[in-house]
């Protein structure tokens, strides 16, 4: 039976909708703009939790201390990772929509953009600042861009692809994929910190509160939809 919505890490997430769905759902104009608007600022959030320097998400702390160890740009270490994580998709018969492949590109290149804007500080009130107002501001993105309806981000779409060919919970694929690249990442020499438990806690929450306020309500036709 069709599935309209789709609940993941306690969020209750838009619409899930095959690619050519995606494109016919209506209201197109307004949903490419939140599509690009909430991956842009889904980056510069992410260079503001990384000026604060106070702990990383699990993912950060995996793209961080690859760009650590080769020498490249945090976001060129976004963008390289997202494609590397899509092609895991192939196996598991995940269609990517075109909010998955502009996750790729568009997040590394906002998030290097809001690296060059933002200096470091020093300040610990300031670095404190930055990492709040840096989830918050996440939590917003996540929201913005999910709500559009394109298709679920790399990472994300890897895990609910494990979820659905291994049988195995959400939370068990979530929490083993985080601990991995969690650890992986600490290994080459990312950071581990107080914002990694305040992203852990609250990034939930926030993308279920602003969700209702950035929510599009696209075409779902039952005969088209995705059973989540």
């Amino acid at each position: 039976m069709p599935s309209e919505r789709s609940t993941l890490g306690g969020v209750t997430r838009p619409p899930v909708l095959t690619p050519r769905q995606q494109l016919r759902a209506g209201r197109l104009p307004r949903r490419l703009v939140q599509l690009y608007a909430g991956l842009a600022l889904y980056g510069f959030s992410m260079a503001m939790v990384l000026r604060a320097d106070l702990g990383l998400d699990p993912w950060d702390v995996l793209h961080q201390g690859l760009a650590e160890q080769l020498g490249w740009s945090f976001g060129t270490v976004v963008i390289a990772v997202g494609a590397l994580v899509l092609l895991l998709w192939v196996p598991l018969r995940q269609w990517p929509g075109l909010g998955t492949v502009s996750n790729v590109v568009v997040i590394g290149v906002a998030v290097d953009a809001g690296l060059a804007v933002l200096p470091p500080v020093e300040s610990l009130w300031l670095r404190s600042g930055l990492l709040v107002g840096g989830v918050v501001l996440n939590g917003f993105a996540g929201a913005t861009y999910l709500a559009s309806a394109f298709g679920a981000g790399p990472r994300d779409g890897l895990m609910t692809g494990l979820v659905a060919r291994t049988g195995r919970s959400v939370r068990l694929v979530r929490t083993c994929l985080e601990i991995t690249v969690l650890g992986v990442g600490l290994l080459l020499g990312g950071t581990v910190g107080v914002g990694t438990v305040l992203y852990a806690v609250a990034i939930g929450p926030l993308v279920q509160l602003f969700l209702p306020l950035v929510a599009v309500r696209p075409r779902t036709p039952d005969r088209e939809a995705v059973t989540a």
